[in-house]
């Protein structure tokens, strides 16, 4: 039997690594991290007539960030975020979905 030297013992270390999956830490379970909710399209439309914006003047946020994992989001899509807050209960800031 041959024993794997140079290349040949590099490539069957990263497929033997491949082969493992590590767990990942859930961002969104945080206690720093504010909850994310999807809008519905109805919500949205409510939230352009009560602030009579358009949603290219609202905050962005990436589909990749990894508040957002988990969820099925696509671009356009309007996020409502939910942060604590001592003086209000809670406040709400609202994200806009790109690329």
């Amino acid at each position: 039997m041959e024993i794997p030297s140079g290349p040949d013992l590099y490539t069957k270390m990263v497929k033997k690594s491949a082969v493992k999956t590590e767990k990942k830490f859930d961002v969104r379970t945080h206690i720093l991290v504010p909850k994310h909710i999807k809008m519905t399209p109805e919500e949205m439309e409510e939230l352009m007539k009560q602030f009579n914006i358009d949603k290219k003047q609202l905050p962005k946020i990436k589909r990749t960030d990894p508040a957002l994992e988990g969820m099925s989001v696509e671009k356009g899509d309007i996020i409502k975020i939910v942060r604590k807050s001592p003086t209000v209960g809670e406040s709400f800031f609202y994200r806009v979905v790109v690329a």
